[in-house]
């Protein structure tokens, strides 16, 4: 897009503005994830065996390899929390207070971060103690089984989301507004989508961001619209946002995305396979035996290749934003109101319009605000 495309979209200063948080968000993103495998690597290489013989000389833990697991696991995750605190607050608090994009008191954010690192901690315990637990008793084939829990888990989340885990972070209550539904009911029509309701999703006491979304499964899929984008955005607007949303649902993304998971998942596992055979069990070892101090060097592969994936995944991220796009614009012919949401969501979330190339294809889901709206002009002209 050229540059007097981009202050259409945003002021002079604005558009300075989304570039340096743009800049920042980065520099904190890489940040994270360096010390992430850094620590990981440290416990993985270092940590691990001395932790595991200590547990074992505790009287209640020597015992029951499963309960060391757990509790091994709480230990890493406890250090790695204090290890990577300082960048937390400074990304997740400081940074967007600087920009003017939080209204978190620090005590806010604190009790919010606590509450993910609990949650993260309950699905790890349980997600790990499986996967072990699988390893013990499935042998060599583990990481194909293992492949088949990940879908199952998968299925299983998109359907508790948004009715006991995203409640536990916003507040949501049913939408009243006969027009907006009425809106969404003539969009759904014809294309096979049940919804159970539309949600308000209270994002005002901590944001300015605006966000909306179609999440659930089967009976649980609703539609999720903040508080912020509810205020701000007229009803063609948001008619335009949530048929981007209905365009995820016929061109069945979620289903292709939980299916490519099974693929991601069995190549990660089978990754660790190899490295446990070879630097735990010995090649020659059974994995019945599969010790507990293997599990900060499981921890480790998985996070890396899932690094090393994300670019693959988001590129398929968005291409299924961008068919959304086109889904959106033929199926309401709002060019303007697509226009001004995506506008307003810009510099809502001081989104920089044109990132650097090499950034928007390593690290972003959708495709930058730029070419979208490129997009718009060209699709409405040739009708395709």
């Amino acid at each position: 897009m050229l540059p007097n495309e981009q202050t259409s979209v945003m002021t002079d200063d604005e558009l300075a503005e989304a570039k340096r948080y743009g800049r920042y968000s980065l520099v904190c993103m890489l940040a994270d994830k360096a010390v992430d495998l850094a620590f990981l690597a440290v416990a993985a290489f270092l940590l691990a065996r001395p932790l595991d013989a200590w547990l074992e000389t505790c009287p209640v833990l020597g015992d029951y390899r499963s309960l060391r697991l757990v509790v091994l696991l709480l230990i890493v995750t406890a250090i790695h929390a204090a290890v990577s605190f300082p960048l937390s607050l400074y990304s997740g608090h400081i940074l967007e207070h600087r920009f003017g994009l939080s209204r978190q008191t620090l005590g806010g954010w604190l009790w919010r971060y606590a509450k993910r690192n609990l949650l993260a901690v309950a699905f790890g315990a349980v997600t790990f103690l499986i996967l072990f637990w699988v390893i013990w008793t499935v042998g060599p084939l583990w990481w194909l089984v293992a492949a088949g829990a990940f879908f199952v888990v998968s299925v299983l989340m998109g359907q508790l989301m948004p009715v006991l885990i995203l409640p536990l972070f916003y507040k949501i209550e049913k939408l009243d507004d006969p027009e907006l539904g009425q809106r969404m009911a003539r969009l759904a029509q014809g294309t096979g989508l049940s919804i159970e309701g539309v949600y308000r999703m209270g994002m005002s006491e901590e944001t300015v961001k605006a966000n909306a979304m179609l999440a659930g499964l089967g009976r649980t899929r609703r539609v999720l619209l903040g508080d912020t984008l509810l205020e701000q955005f007229t009803g063609d607007e948001i008619e335009v946002i949530f048929a981007h949303e209905i365009g995820h649902h016929v061109f069945h993304h979620i289903r292709k995305m939980i299916v490519a998971g099974i693929f991601y998942s069995a190549a990660g596992f089978w990754v660790c396979d190899s490295l446990l055979t070879s630097r735990i069990l010995g090649g020659d070892g059974t994995y019945a035996h599969m010790p507990v101090y293997a599990l900060p060097l499981v921890m480790f592969v998985l996070t890396a290749f899932t690094m090393l994936l994300e670019p693959i995944q988001n590129a398929f991220s968005r291409r299924y934003e961008r068919q959304s796009d086109r889904y959106a614009l033929q199926r309401t012919g709002l060019k303007d109101a697509y226009r001004s949401a995506f506008a307003k969501l810009a510099k809502l979330n001081k989104d920089d319009p044109a990132p650097n190339r090499l950034d928007a294809l390593l690290f972003h889901s959708h495709p930058p605000i730029a070419e979208r709206l490129a997009m718009a002009e060209e699709t409405l002209e040739t009708g395709s």
